[in-house]
């Protein structure tokens, strides 16, 4: 059973989180939370395997919740509830470890199919973050897309033929498991893969190492 936290300023939004879960019949909404402070004393109070959290809330909004919650409770990964226009928010957030990205508009089976992937410890990104965030990335004085689509090629060039494999799964969402199925490995070569393609990438977390490949264009856009 998938344990979950969702945390929403407004409940409204925390019903509808809660009612699209509890459809899936291996999750279970453990806790409700409607700022970020609770959010983190919850998250500790209950150790889910998820925490779904808004990117903005009153107080302790959810990219710092995000962050303690990682710090303090590793074994709970973070995913968070964008809405558009909340491109700096998301890259913030990366860095502060979040796992799955998600818009709130979105359909309720991205938001099932999202929890669980990052319950499995894979990195889950809406293909329509995914897609804003690159964009985003090229038009913050960061270079042109063709720019960035060059460097981002150049990190991936540096990777093995396997390590790309590994990449591409990742980022399609894939968890270990997913990947370590698809191209006939065992689980433990996949993660040694996937600390490989961190450090060589430079990068933190899967969530970042997803960007690199949509970024690089080895992920086919959705």
């Amino acid at each position: 059973m998938i344990r979950v936290l969702i945390a929403d300023d407004e409940p409204m939004i925390r019903a509808g989180v809660r009612a699209v879960l509890s459809t899936s019949p291996d999750m279970d909404v453990v806790a409700e939370a409607g700022d970020g402070r609770d959010a983190v004393e919850l998250t500790r109070r209950h150790r889910p395997d998820v925490a779904v959290l808004d990117i903005r809330m009153p107080g302790l909004g959810g990219i710092e919740a995000a962050a303690e919650i990682r710090a303090t409770v590793p074994d709970t990964n973070v995913i968070m509830l964008t809405t558009f226009g909340e491109d700096d928010y998301i890259l913030q957030a990366l860095g502060g470890g979040a796992a799955g990205f998600l818009i709130k508009s979105g359909e309720p089976e991205e938001l099932i199919a999202g929890v669980r992937a990052v319950a499995e410890g894979a990195a889950y990104l809406s293909p329509k973050v995914a897609a804003r965030v690159v964009a985003h990335l090229a038009a913050t004085g960061a270079g042109a897309m063709a720019g960035r689509r060059a460097a981002a090629r150049a990190r991936t060039d540096a990777l093995t033929g396997r390590e790309r494999d590994v990449l591409i799964c990742l980022g399609g969402g894939l968890s270990n498991g997913q990947i370590a199925r698809r191209l006939h490995v065992v689980e433990g070569t996949v993660k040694a893969h996937v600390s490989s393609i961190l450090a060589r990438l430079g990068v933190d977390n899967r969530a970042a190492a997803a960007i690199v490949a949509h970024e690089a264009g080895l992920v086919p856009p959705s």
